[in-house]
């Protein structure tokens, strides 16, 4: 029988366009996903977050349901132009107000909120102004942060400024499998520079208005090892390593960005000055860990007969210009290996918290049931 530590907390957690439905709502204004969804050919089925799980109509029985299944916590996200139509400037005060019965039906329920301020849904009125790639996003995105705090500090003690940057700067506006749906990698390495300088100015805007509980930031963090002993292998592994891992652990928590990555993105590689980093390094009480996987990494062409998620993933390291990849399989080509995140350089000496873990398929719940105890021990024990 598994066991887990004592003071283990079994939570669940959501994201805001995922889930709320209602997106246009009492005032609210649209995002960049409700317009990617919403231009044919962007989703599968053209399937929209109309309706979702009808969360924002039907949340108390949600909370409802979470207490019958023992939930002692939920980690939900807030939508940024559900309060801030315009993403900045006018409050909408009944966005504000359903997150605020959201977090008392919580309290009452003994459940723990844990609020992440963004996951991926920016007001489409920001996108208009140049969204990510606009350096000024930072303050408006400290602004929107405030008014969270000052809403709901009083009952919500830990916040998360962003999940996963690499997916929004990759997914979004490299890739284009993601909102905005750009293609284009100068976009995305701004972006990846706005999105540090926004976490650290909301980190900031929480210390400067009294914040009483835990700020930090949730990362996914695959870990890349090289395929064989060959050098060329090690220098592969090194190099993803420092795109999806360094390219935001390294400003947090050393202050300065991966010297190799000026070299290999050259005149798409943004300029960034001390004062940045200074701002994107203020101190976090927690870093979040999406862990699914390790890959490993090979600089040779990827064989013809690896699977299409083998593709896909060479597809985004390709467009990096990073060399190939290839999966070390044990179910469907991917390695659940935790040892990946036993791997000292991939975590710092921080507490740190589990977010997520597996793989979103239905036929492996066993195996992702057994591995999420092992990558649990790894990343946190």
């Amino acid at each position: 029988m598994l066991t887990f530590p004592e003071g283990f907390i079994w939570g669940a957690a959501t994201s805001s366009y995922q889930i709320e439905g209602s997106p246009l709502s009492d005032g609210a204004g649209p995002s960049i996903w409700h317009r990617f969804a919403h231009t044919p050919g962007n989703v599968l089925n053209g399937d929209t977050g109309d309706v979702a799980s009808d969360h924002y109509r039907r949340h108390a029985e949600d909370v409802a349901l979470m207490k019958e299944m023992g939930l002692k916590a939920y980690r939900l996200s807030v939508s940024w132009s559900r309060v801030f139509p315009e993403g900045k400037g006018r409050i909408n005060e009944r966005g504000l107000d359903f997150y605020d019965r959201l977090v008392d039906s919580l309290m009452e329920a003994g459940i723990t909120p844990l609020v992440t301020i963004y996951h991926w849904d920016l007001p489409g009125a920001l996108q208009d102004l140049g969204g990510w790639t606009n350096r000024d996003i930072a303050d408006w995105f400290a602004q929107y942060a405030m008014a969270l705090y000052l809403r709901l500090g009083d009952r919500v003690a830990h916040w998360i400024t962003l999940n996963e940057p690499w997916v929004t700067m990759n997914a979004g506006h490299i890739d284009g499998r993601h909102a905005p749906g750009m293609r284009d990698t100068f976009a995305g390495l701004k972006t990846a520079r706005s999105l540090m300088l926004a976490h650290g100015r909301a980190v900031q805007a929480y210390r400067a208005c009294g914040g009483k509980g835990d700020i930090g930031i949730t990362l996914n963090m695959d870990r890349y090892h090289p395929a064989t002993s060959s050098d060329e292998d090690r220098a592969c592994a090194e190099r993803s390593n420092a795109y999806i891992d360094r390219l935001f652990l390294d400003p947090i928590f050393k202050g300065s960005y991966p010297e190799e990555l000026a070299e290999w993105f050259g005149d798409a590689w943004p300029a960034f000055d001390n004062e940045d980093l200074a701002v994107i390094s203020t101190p976090i009480d927690f870093l979040g860990v999406n862990y699914y996987t390790r890959f490993l990494n090979a600089d040779t062409a990827p064989d013809a007969n690896l699977q299409d998620i083998c593709a896909h993933i060479h597809g985004l390291i390709e467009r990096a210009g990073i060399d190939h990849v290839g999966l070390g399989a044990d179910y469907d080509g991917i390695d659940h290996a935790p040892e990946g995140a036993k791997d000292p350089s991939c975590f710092p000496d921080l507490h740190k918290s589990l977010r997520e873990a597996g793989l979103d398929n239905a036929t492996c719940g066993q195996i992702l049931y057994g591995n999420f105890r092992r990558v649990f021990g790894a990343v946190v024990g």
